[in-house]
């Protein structure tokens, strides 16, 4: 008995351990993709089919930079397009931008091939994402063919509209942008949407872009209750449920560790009910009622589980806390790298251990380990006096 109930403590604290370490770990990673994403998306956008005049931007933005959250606001003009080179055809997201934008400066930041201060009116030329570059083979100087989801009506019949541009640069932020957004100068996007001096809408730049989905709701749709304001995480909601439904099944799989150490603290008491019949028929001549045997047992489960807990606890919030010291100093002692930054585009493991997280582990942890508790209790608290001593020699 006293074997298992060690095993029931070392699984209960490795169960709870892994699982703290593995959610800050994944924690880290769904906090890195969004700040990536942060420096090539726009925190808020809106956009009307018919367009909006600069002067109109102008007015709604002297109202919203009043507001301290608000880091800048700008034009925006976008649509989805096909480009193809050869045989090589995907559909991306066009995105205008101008080098005299604020926006211009964080997309400077991720630029590995190429200068935006190259991209210049008039000129049509792109900056394309690291995932386009290698799936398409572009370089710097290439030519790009861009289809629009316009056509031109002409005596000879309907046919796409279609223009043909320069790859100016490359970006890389290491997330989804990578692979579905090209840049071009916003007058020359302008021209080929045909918008003339309108943009499709306007971006809006937080100071913390996290909370764009809290401002929307507190501030920019009382203001301005008739603009359809989208925020970025509704736009990236497909990656951000998929990322959510991969931290859900992680713990499902996780628990099952947990749930071994449950199965043990039950396999104990069990053999301790049957070990201490006697004893237990003893106790109950003397008054003891049986809810009182019962507490006795939950008592004595729940003490493996809660120093399991603990120590998981206290275990796993410290390696979480450190597992990016740990993993760079088990690197530099085996002098190899688990995350090259050329391919993994971090180098060191994200690791953002939640409160929120410890708490619930702790709380799941304890709840099925009272649960495990209750029906071995019940037996032992079933035992009547007579039946045990009149078979006990």
């Amino acid at each position: 008995m006293s074997f298992i109930s060690a095993f029931s403590f070392g699984a209960m604290s490795l169960g709870v351990a892994a699982l703290i370490i593995v959610l800050s770990v994944m924690n880290g990673f769904d906090n890195e993709i969004k700040s990536r994403l942060l420096k090539v998306l726009p925190h808020i956008t809106v956009a009307k089919s018919d367009g909006i005049s600069n002067a109109d931007i102008q007015v709604v933005g002297a109202q919203l930079v009043a507001d301290s959250a608000v880091e800048h606001i700008v034009p925006m003009v976008q649509s989805f397009v096909v480009i193809s080179q050869g045989d090589r055809q995907m559909g991306v997201n066009l995105q205008g931008i101008d080098t005299l934008w604020p926006t211009a400066e964080l997309l400077s930041e991720v630029m590995i091939s190429g200068q935006l201060e190259q991209l210049a009116a008039g000129q049509f030329q792109v900056i394309v994402g690291g995932q386009i570059a290698r799936k398409m083979g572009l370089i710097v100087g290439d030519t790009l063919q861009i289809t629009l989801p316009q056509v031109s009506v002409t005596p000879a019949g309907i046919f796409p509209r279609i223009k043909r541009v320069v790859v100016s640069g490359i970006f890389q932020v290491g997330a989804q942008a990578d692979g579905s957004v090209i840049f071009m100068h916003q007058a020359d996007a302008r021209t080929l949407l045909r918008l003339g001096d309108k943009f499709l809408g306007f971006q809006v730049q937080l100071k913390d872009g996290f909370g764009a989905d809290h401002w929307i709701l507190h501030h920019a749709q009382v203001v301005f209750p008739d603009l359809p304001w989208r925020s970025w995480t509704s736009t990236m909601a497909s990656l951000f449920k998929a990322m959510a439904m991969e931290k859900i099944v992680v713990s499902l799989l996780l628990s099952v560790i947990i749930a071994v150490a449950a199965f043990n603290i039950i396999a104990s008491l069990v053999l301790m009910v049957a070990e201490k019949r006697r004893d237990i028929a003893v106790i109950r001549t003397m008054g003891a009622t049986s809810g009182l045997v019962i507490r006795i047992f939950i008592a004595q489960g729940m003490t493996v589980a809660i120093m399991g807990v603990g120590i998981g606890t206290v275990i796993g919030s410290a390696v979480a806390y450190y597992i990016g010291d740990i993993v760079t100093a088990v690197e530099h002692a085996l002098g190899i790298y688990f995350f090259d930054p050329s391919i993994y585009l971090i180098s060191a493991l994200p690791s953002k251990l939640l409160v929120s997280d410890v708490v619930a582990v702790v709380i799941s942890a304890l709840v099925v380990s009272m649960l495990a508790t209750l029906y071995p209790a019940w037996r032992a608290g079933q035992i009547l006096p007579a039946e045990a001593l009149r078979y006990d020699h």
